[in-house]
C-alpha cells in the first residue's frame, strides 16, 4: 500500500468557500426564477443507460463519440455519467408514460454533467448546469417565453451577453437543405478537417459547428438554413423575432448556430458572452419536438435550455450582505456549558460561530476576526457570576456588557 497522496481528477475540482457561496447563490436565486414562471423541481440520476444519449444526443455526436463516461456495470449493462441533462428528463417523461396523459409539464433541475474532453478555463470534466424543459406547448410564444426567462436570469446576476437566434427548420425543409449543404462541402471537402469531413457523411449540418478558424472561412459562403426554411417554420421564425422585439429584447441572427446535441428542430439560441474569452457560450437551448418520440414516446413538443454554471461564476458578484456573524468564546474551562447553550439560542436568528477551547481575549479577536465575524461575544468568570456577556463590534469597536437573557 502506498502513501501517495490521493488528488482530484483531472478536470474535477471541489467547490468550497467562496466559490461554494457563489453557487449557492445562483441556484437558489434562479431556481425562485424559475419557480416564478411555473416550473417544478426534477432530480434524475447521475448515471443512465448509454442508448438513452445514444438515441437522444446522436450517435455522431462528439459527446457520444468522444466524451462520455461509459463503462460496463457489475450486471453487464452499458451505462455511462450523464453528459447533459435534457435527455435524462425526457427518459423521465416517456417512463412515467405522460406523453400519453396530455397537458404540459415544466420542469428545472441543476447538477453535475460528466464529459471526458480537454479542460480549460471555465469548461472542465465534471461541470454543473441548470436547466429548464417544457413539454406540450406547441406554440412560439413559449420559445420566447424561454428565452425572456433566460435572460431575466441572467440580468438578475449582472452578466453581459449577446443573444444569437436561428431556426434549424424541421422534417420538411431540414432534408433538401441538408442535399444542398453537402453538395456546396464537396466541391472543397479536401481542405476542410477531420471531424468536418466525417460529419459530412453523419450529420453534415453539424460542420456549420465547426471551432477550426480554417473551416469558419470556408464555411463562410456555406447555404444558410434561414433562406431554406418552409412556410411552417418561416412563419414561426418570423413570429419569434416579433415577440422579442416587441419585448424589446435584441438578439443576432446568427445562420451557423446548430448547436451541439442532434435532437433540435426549429428554434436554436444561444447567449454568449466577451467576458470569458472569445464569444463563449453560457447558455443555450431551442426546441426538440420529435426527442420524446425519438425515445419510445408518443410525439410531443418540447423546448429547453440549459446554463453552464461554472462559466457564470466566473462572472457574478455577490451583492453586499450586511447580515452579523457572531463569535462566541469561553476565557475559561467554567463558561464553556455557558457559551454553548448562548449559541444555540443566537443560531435561531444569526449566523453564530463557537470556539469551545478557552482562550484569552487577544486569541479570541485574533480568530474572530480570521473566521469572518463582525461581532464578538465572551463570556468568563466575571460574566458568569454576574449572568451578563461582553459584546464588542468589530466594525465600530463599540463595547459594552449584556444581560444573557437580552443577548
Amino acid at each position: 500500500m502506498t502513501n501517495k497522496t490521493i488528488q482530484s481528477l483531472r478536470g474535477m475540482k471541489d467547490i468550497v468557500n467562496e466559490e461554494s457561496t457563489l453557487f449557492t447563490y445562483f441556484i437558489e436565486n434562479a431556481s425562485n426564477i424559475a419557480k416564478n414562471y411555473g416550473f417544478s423541481y426534477i432530480e434524475t440520476p447521475l448515471l443512465e443507460e448509454t442508448a438513452l444519449f445514444k438515441r437522444s444526443v446522436g450517435e455522431s455526436s462528439d459527446i457520444v463519440n468522444k466524451e462520455m463516461y461509459q463503462f460496463i456495470d457489475k450486471g453487464e449493462n452499458d451505462v455511462c455519467l450523464r453528459p447533459e441533462g435534457t435527455a435524462g428528463v425526457v427518459r423521465h417523461f416517456v417512463e412515467k408514460k405522460l406523453d400519453r396523459a396530455g397537458g404540459n409539464y415544466k420542469w428545472y433541475y441543476y447538477g453535475p454533467m460528466f464529459r471526458y474532453e480537454r479542460p480549460q478555463k471555465g469548461r472542465l470534466r465534471e461541470f454543473h448546469q441548470f436547466g429548464c424543459e417544457v413539454f406540450g406547448i406547441d406554440s412560439v410564444f413559449e420559445d420566447a417565453n424561454i428565452i425572456i426567462m433566460l435572460k431575466e436570469i441572467l440580468d438578475f446576476f449582472g452578466i453581459g451577453f449577446t443573444l444569437k437566434l436561428n431556426s434549424l427548420g424541421c422534417n420538411i425543409c431540414m432534408p433538401p437543405y441538408k442535399e444542398n449543404l453537402v453538395k456546396h462541402l464537396t466541391t472543397f471537402k479536401e481542405e476542410l478537417c477531420e471531424d468536418c469531413n466525417r460529419r459530412i457523411l453523419t450529420n453534415p449540418i453539424r460542420v456549420l459547428d465547426c471551432k477550426n478558424e480554417k473551416c469558419q472561412l470556408l464555411l463562410y459562403n456555406a447555404p444558410k438554413i434561414t433562406t431554406s426554411l418552409c412556410e411552417s417554420c418561416n412563419t414561426d421564425f418570423e413570429k419569434l423575432k416579433e415577440i422579442l422585439d416587441f419585448n424589446n429584447i435584441k438578439y443576432e441572427i446568427d445562420s451557423n448556430l446548430v448547436r451541439g446535441l442532434d435532437y433540435y428542430n426549429k428554434t436554436a439560441f444561444e447567449f454568449v458572452s466577451n467576458e470569458i474569452g472569445a464569444q463563449s457560450a453560457i447558455a443555450g437551448g431551442g426546441r426538440y419536438d420529435r426527442l420524446v418520440e425519438f425515445l419510445g414516446g408518443k410525439s410531443t413538443s418540447g423546448i429547453g435550455f440549459a446554463i453552464g454554471i461554472e462559466r457564470l461564476l466566473e462572472l457574478i458578484k455577490m451583492p453586499q450582505c450586511n447580515q452579523d456573524i457572531v463569535y462566541i468564546g469561553a476565557l475559561d474551562e467554567a463558561s464553556l456549558n455557558t457559551v454553548v447553550k448562548m449559541a444555540n439560542q443566537k443560531r435561531k436568528t444569526t449566523k453564530t460561530l463557537v470556539e469551545y477551547a478557552p482562550r484569552s481575549f487577544g486569541k479570541h479577536f485574533g480568530l474572530a476576526e480570521k473566521l469572518g465575524a463582525n461581532i464578538v461575544a465572551l463570556i468568563g468568570e466575571n460574566e458568569l457570576k454576574n449572568g451578563t456577556i461582553y459584546i464588542k463590534d468589530l466594525k465600530t469597536k463599540e463595547e459594552k456588557n449584556l444581560k444573557l437573557e437580552d443577548f
